[in-house]
């Protein structure tokens, strides 16, 4: 029997980072995971503290960035790997009320940090903005499958990683958890979407919501900022470019589809002017919940079972918040904030 003090279900951005504070803090564990969590991988991995749509701050955006970006330019030294890519956010504006809204906007405190007041022309051929962009500051894009399929590989060679399903009738419920051959001292269920087939979690109030991204190949476009217009448009490097996303509530598959294809595509059209081709495409699975705060927190019954679920699309900037604040819940008894524990919904 191997004794370990956690076991982790799920590799994605939640078990990730709930895996750094675990190692933060000379705790052993090991982690399941079977693969089938696609909504780490495929996300876009922006980080922005704006809501771009609304021009309003994301909730508590700026506590997220002072305690995510250390922590990734520490898994960059340790995994040897480039995952940070400070890029600045062009939102394109459509009209002159647009405009004025970004400088309403950029008066509030919350936001006079993030929004830059000095509109920027467009003079790139191959777009169309005749009303100019807004600069948003602070913004970067964290490359979540080159982390996820690296963090994994490291947890392989430190023998931390089972890479299988979860048996959930397997786990053995006494004073700690039996679990084949580990016994633990907590769970923590980490598994993004596949929560929804989980006994012990099954009724919490998580949504999935299907999203897909293309990769375009446009050598005439060269920009070196992130658009956001009708859809998002993420330079990735050597001339391709992420396009996304979209929001799917009925189809629960991973499967790409044409009509998201032609959705991007028609939206992307409307202010790309140059030519391109298609040369990827992904979906994935995204556990939200209603009012779009995560889902963390203790098991009713189960003491030492825990849940860290529903990030959202902000996945990059919330896990490492969420995170901490689950393992001080669990080892210092610090109660966590109401916004995201389970226990609102009770």
């Amino acid at each position: 029997m191997k004794n370990v003090d956690y076991i982790v279900v799920g590799c994605g951005l939640a078990g990730v980072h709930f895996c750094e504070q675990l190692k933060a803090h000379n705790k052993s564990f090991v982690v399941l995971d079977n693969t089938s969590q696609q909504s780490s991988v495929v996300a876009g991995g922006l980080y922005n503290p704006v809501v771009l749509k609304r021009f309003t701050s994301v909730w508590k955006s700026q506590e997220q960035l002072e305690l995510a970006l250390p922590i990734y330019h520490k898994l960059e030294q340790e995994l040897n790997i480039v995952l940070d890519f400070k890029t600045p956010v062009y939102r394109r504006f459509t009209s002159v009320e647009e405009q004025n809204d970004w400088f309403t906007a950029s008066d509030k405190p919350e936001l006079s940090k993030y929004l830059s007041t000095t509109l920027i022309k467009n003079t790139n051929k191959a777009i169309d903005a005749n009303f100019s962009f807004g600069k948003v500051l602070e913004t970067g894009r964290i490359d979540t499958k080159l982390l996820i399929e690296t963090y994994k590989k490291h947890l392989t060679k430190n023998k931390q990683l089972l890479e299988e399903s979860f048996n959930y009738d397997a786990l053995v419920i006494k004073d700690t958890f039996q679990y084949n051959a580990i016994a633990a001292k907590h769970i923590v269920f980490a598994e993004g979407f596949g929560v929804k087939k989980n006994k012990y979690f099954e009724n919490l109030p998580l949504k999935e919501v299907k999203g897909e991204l293309l990769t375009i190949y446009a050598p005439d476009l060269k920009i070196d900022y992130v658009l956001k217009s009708s859809v998002f448009l993420i330079p990735i490097g050597n001339d391709l470019y992420t396009v996304g996303a979209t929001y799917d509530w009925k189809d629960k598959t991973n499967k790409i589809t044409l009509e998201a294809k032609e959705l991007l595509l028609k939206k992307l059209k409307t202010f790309l002017k140059c030519d391109f081709k298609v040369v990827h495409q992904v979906a994935g699975i995204r556990p939200t919940v209603t009012d779009r705060r995560p889902l963390v927190g203790r098991h009713k019954t189960y003491k030492n079972m825990y849940v860290l679920n529903g990030l959202g699309t902000r996945g990059v900037m919330i896990a490492p918040y969420v995170a901490k604040q689950l393992f001080n819940n669990i080892e210092n008894n610090t109660p966590l904030e109401r916004d995201i524990d389970i226990a609102r919904f009770n």
